[in-house]
């Protein structure tokens, strides 16, 4: 039997930190030779972070003769040092390191093949994805070929084929090259792949069937070494996967943490132990990647504190529930912010909710601004009736009044509109869209309350209370007000129009109203404007509002009816 010890670093950079990500890389060498490591292998782009975006220069930036722009080069020639670098630590082990390549007039996104304390190969991604947050067609010139490599590892000659994320998913857009198939007819006995896959509910599915199914068809056994991280608007979950050579899984990684998952492999027969998928609770998933998205771009963004809107409803106590799992209760400020038209109940709720989390709480009246408004505009608004302008003035006193104490004390103000109100535009400009983070904006309504319910179970008590949950949604602007949406109906009506572009005919054969349908959909494109000017929003669906989403604001589109 020879033995092949495969590690695969699911590590967290930051995108930019060169320097700090080469520490983070070097740590984990040093783990993995104490393990006595063969193979290591890091994910995609780990020097630069994923994705740099324009730290990197796009194509049209480069000069008439083909060279890049001093300053993105910079940038990418310091990469390439640290690489360099990391790869004369691998006197004892062989690792693979996601990294950017450039020549004299393209740059590639790229894995450094290191052994014997120095780079004996350079791998460039062939398939660069152009769908959905990804743009790397950008950026990045495709690579000509990819060739296997033969390398003498832990005694034996081995044929390492390294292929980088999109390169497994020959078939999701029909790409006319198949990488990794390529790699094994060229002889590679192992396959590995760097990944930067961003997390969406369902994804770890997903990937699994997609290894299990190249595995089978190749009879190679399969390396899925996956990043981990918020960067943005995007979370990486992690959970790095390793399949044998029958499609069987010997290797997991944690989710949404870093982790040093080992295999050891046996060369001869393309085996190792085979272990059991653990389940997958979508709620628990889903608030883990909040949870980490909020706690990196915190870290990475170098804020400390968050403030948050408590008004008593789901939305803001299901925010503050995340935010304190991110950042600790002692981060969290929860300022209630009543008018003439805020309720008892919602009060409690609040005080509540703030008792619950252990969260500090503020209390800042807005009725006397409000008046004063009304006051100062009465001659101009002199033969009109109250109405919805009324109502916007008295969110965006109370957006006013977090972005000063942002202002006064530094801290992040966190936005707590839900996916469904900031598509159909029931949210306000510069009132409760107000903030740096929106922490469940790309989660639907319907979720919301599954959420909600998760963590009360996962905190064994009612931590986000009772009546938050249970009281009909009320912005509570003007007597009597409830939201005018069956949140039951229009929520996943939401979800299949923006998620999965159903047309007004789907829809109704799906069973939706006619006439509903085609309200929600004018609404969700009457409100473009509106989400161009949100705060970024941490990604868990397939499709979420936000870089993935490039919709005209000006646009006379319009289906038949």
């Amino acid at each position: 039997m020879t033995g092949l010890r495969v590690g695969m670093a699911q590590v967290n950079p930051t995108v930019g930190d060169l320097d700090g990500n080469a520490e983070l890389v070097k740590s984990y060498m040093k783990k993995a030779e104490d393990l006595k490591v063969d193979l290591l292998l890091f994910p995609e782009m780990v020097v630069t972070g994923y994705p740099p975006l324009d730290l990197l220069p796009p194509r049209e930036l480069r000069t008439e003769d083909g060279e890049l722009p001093h300053g993105p080069l910079r940038f990418i020639e310091r990469n390439r040092l640290l690489t360099e670098q990391l790869a004369a630590q691998t006197s004892n082990m062989t690792a693979v390191l996601g990294f950017v390549d450039h020549d004299r007039s393209n740059i590639y996104n790229a894995a450094a093949i290191c052994h014997d304390g120095r780079i004996i190969q350079v791998v460039h991604k062939t398939l660069l994805p152009t769908y959905d947050v990804f743009d790397e067609l950008r950026y990045f010139q495709p690579a000509a070929q990819n060739e296997p490599i033969s390398i003498t590892i832990a005694g034996r000659r081995l044929t390492l084929g390294v292929s980088i994320c999109e390169d497994l998913w020959d078939k999701e857009l029909e790409y006319q090259r198949h990488v990794v198939d390529e790699l094994a007819r060229k002889g590679a006995e192992v396959i590995a792949n760097l990944n930067a896959s961003p997390f969406y509910a369902g994804k770890r599915l997903v990937r699994e069937k997609l290894l299990r199914s190249k595995a089978l068809a190749l009879r190679r056994p399969f390396f899925y070494v996956n990043m981990v991280g918020g960067q943005d608007e995007l979370v990486f979950d992690g959970q790095s996967l390793a399949v044998n050579n029958r499609g069987e899984l010997i290797g997991i990684g944690k989710p949404f943490e870093e982790d040093l998952v080992m295999v050891d492999l046996d060369l001869e027969t393309g085996t190792a132990p085979t272990i059991v998928m653990p389940p997958e609770d979508k709620d628990e998933s889903i608030f883990m990647a909040l949870v980490l998205g909020v706690r990196d771009y915190f870290r990475k963004a170098g804020f400390k504190k968050a403030v948050i809107g408590f008004s008593g409803g789901i939305d803001s106590a299901l925010t503050a529930a995340i935010a304190v799992e991110a950042l600790g209760r002692e981060n969290v400020v929860g300022v209630y912010m009543p008018s003439r038209y805020s309720s008892d109940h919602s009060k409690r709720d609040a005080e509540l909710l703030s008792r619950n989390l252990g969260t500090s709480f503020l209390t800042i009246p807005i009725d006397e601004i409000f008046h004063a408004y009304e006051k100062t505009l009465e001659k101009s608004f002199k033969g009109y009736r109250a109405d919805v302008t009324e109502e916007n003035i008295q969110a965006r006193i109370r957006g006013n009044m977090l972005m000063a104490l942002s202002n006064k004390f530094g801290y992040l103000v966190l936005t707590t509109g839900n996916k469904t109100e900031l598509a159909l535009g029931y949210c306000t400009l510069y009132g409760d869209m107000s903030g740096g983070l929106a922490v469940i904006g790309d989660v639907s309504k319907s979720e919301v309350y599954s959420l909600a319910e998760y963590y009360n179970r996962h905190r064994g008590f009612e931590a986000i209370p009772r009546s938050s949950i249970v009281k009909i949604p009320s912005a509570e602007l003007k007597p009597d007000q409830y939201d005018p949406f069956d949140y039951a109906v229009v929520s996943p009506l939401v979800d299949e129009i923006v998620e999965n572009r159903r047309s007004l005919k789907e829809l109704a054969d799906m069973g939706y109203d006619h006439k509903l349908a085609a309200d929600i959909l004018n609404r969700i494109r009457s409100a473009e404007y509106k989400r161009w000017q949100a705060a970024p929003a941490i990604k868990i669906t397939r499709k979420a509002f936000g870089i993935g989403w490039r919709m005209p604001i000006v646009n006379r589109s319009r289906e038949e009816t």
